[in-house]
């Protein structure tokens, strides 16, 4: 992929029209963290409609870390719910292409491989609650170094269905220890933002080995009087997906999401159990 035209700074303040052109002409790849604020931003899992069945359900199973904002229809590369403008093959930052579980090639559109059986889910973005910590003045680190937010694999087990399974996968902030039930008070409100955190504290405990070595996204350093506050993470399902190895499919490239139309406070929410 060439290098972007556009910086993230140029487009940190823009409004959805200007950021959605930037991504749209290829001009933009990056993170989309704090991009197009109170626009809902979405993970994407595509995939051929044999395995669409098998994988809603693995959602379903899975509510934390991929929470269902909408599902297109076979070869169709919209999906209603997040607005008729949005174009699945050319409106996310950036993409994976798996083909039998390996990750074969990172694209900045998908019009060279889209195919009229592919079925596009849409998953919560754990940047919804970022700009609702923001407002309460909860700083976003990744944010204000101009990073990917570090994600990492860990030892929590995904309620597997049919060829799905594995790991979850889960992104971390720094938070100052007095904030924690602050935080989790305003996260629980996003069920679609992967809610609440999944786990607080000693990283081991959750089989994250070295903090400091993120499996995606670039690490943060952890200030004195800080704990490192985990969420179940939208990259989940790309894990999901290596353990099917299906012929093909196709993901965001983690951190680079794909931004709709609706706002991020009107999106339909998939509620489950929080505590």
């Amino acid at each position: 992929m060439q290098q972007d035209l556009t910086k993230f700074s140029e487009l940190a303040g823009a409004d959805m029209g200007q950021v959605r052109a930037a991504i749209r002409s290829g001009r933009y790849s990056g993170h989309t963290a704090g991009l197009a604020h109170g626009k809902l931003q979405c993970n994407l899992a595509i995939l051929p409609g044999e395995y669409a069945d098998s994988f809603h359900e693995f959602c379903r199973l899975n509510p934390k870390a991929c929470p269902l904002a909408g599902v297109s229809n076979p070869g169709e590369p919209v999906i209603v719910e997040l607005g008729a403008e949005v174009d699945i093959r050319t409106d996310a930052a950036r993409y994976n292409i798996y083909r039998h579980g390996k990750l074969d090639q990172q694209v900045s559109d998908l019009n060279a491989c889209w195919q009229d059986d592919l079925v596009s889910f849409a998953i919560g973005c754990s940047f919804t609650f970022e700009n609702a910590l923001r407002l309460a003045g909860v700083p976003m680190r990744h944010i204000d170094l101009d990073r990917t937010v570090p994600m990492y694999r860990t030892s929590i087990e995904t309620h597997k269905s049919g060829p799905f399974g594995g790991g979850m996968v889960v992104s971390m902030r720094p938070i100052a220890k007095e904030r924690i039930d602050e935080v989790y008070e305003i996260c629980r409100k996003y069920p679609l933002a992967h809610g609440a955190p999944v786990h607080v504290g000693n990283p081991a405990e959750i089989g994250i080995l070295t903090i400091d070595a993120p499996d995606w996204g670039n690490p943060v350093p952890i200030e004195d009087g800080e704990v490192p506050v985990f969420w179940a993470c939208g990259v989940t399902p790309q894990v999901a997906i290596m353990t099917a190895k299906p012929p093909l499919s196709i993901t965001h490239a983690p951190g680079a999401m794909l931004i709709a139309d609706v706002s991020e406070q009107t999106a339909p929410l998939y509620t489950y159990n929080d505590n």
